[in-house]
């Protein structure tokens, strides 16, 4: 994995901070007890603090540098001369990754910058993220809603989305985006989402639209947001070629 110039911030902050707190909390509990001389209270209290603490460091390495891994072996396949779409781009964890192996295409991504989701999420970061590593030539930027792509169909090559489709509010929002997804990716191309949740929807959607070279599988403990029960799975389809 080549060494990131960029900054690309925090995923779901509030989460981290939430069992950073939870953590802490816990320890300061454990202590208070040991010293009333509660033991079973205390042993509980710094086991919980420990598996908290624990959760904690497997979120923080999985935003920092888990996700990363995970997505470079993902885009080796690349040759080099695709046209690829990033849903939900954010400050460019993904999108850049990609655009560093595209030396004959672009990378294109769409945002609605929200920072709840992502901490800094701001286009002008992605811009300056572009800037650092040296592909600003190879990318582009769109301020846009996964639902209402504004792109015409089979536009891409490739089509990646890396935590992103779970944000969209109610089942029918995200199948709408899987779809457009579908419509705007060529025929014989290429997608890849990784979400921790509603993958077995989206490839139900997937082949409704007549799909068939479609599987789920899990992205392993690099990509666990604190723990194994909140794994991310990864969605690889092939659109069928006409």
């Amino acid at each position: 994995m080549r060494k990131r110039h960029g900054s690309y911030g925090f995923d779901a902050p509030w989460a981290l901070v939430g069992l950073s707190f939870g953590a802490l909390v816990l320890l300061a509990l454990a202590s208070v007890s040991f010293l009333l001389d509660i033991l079973l209270a205390g042993i509980a209290f710094l086991f919980g603090g420990l598996y908290t603490l624990a959760s904690a460091a497997s979120y923080l390495y999985t935003t920092r540098r888990g996700k990363f891994a995970v997505w470079a072996g993902e885009l080796e396949r690349l040759k080099g001369d695709e046209l690829l779409l990033d849903l939900g781009c954010g400050r460019g964890a993904v999108l850049l990754m990609a655009a560093q192996r595209l030396e004959r295409g672009k990378a294109t991504g769409i945002d609605l910058w929200q920072s709840k989701d992502q901490s800094g999420n701001r286009e002008a970061k992605a811009r300056a993220n572009a800037a650092a590593e040296g592909v600003a030539d190879r990318v582009e930027l769109v301020t846009g809603d996964m639902r209402d792509l504004p792109f015409g169909d089979g536009a891409f090559d490739v089509i990646v989305s890396s935590l992103a489709i779970h944000n969209i509010p109610g089942a029918e929002g995200r199948e709408q985006a899987v779809r457009e997804a579908h419509r705007v990716l060529r025929p014989g191309g290429l997608m890849l989402i990784a979400d921790f949740q509603h993958t077995a929807a989206y490839e139900d959607t997937l082949r409704s639209l007549g799909v068939v070279d479609v599987r789920r599988r899990d992205a392993g403990w690099r990509f666990w947001y604190g723990g194994p029960w909140f794994s991310t799975g990864i969605l690889e389809a092939r659109k069928p070629a006409t």
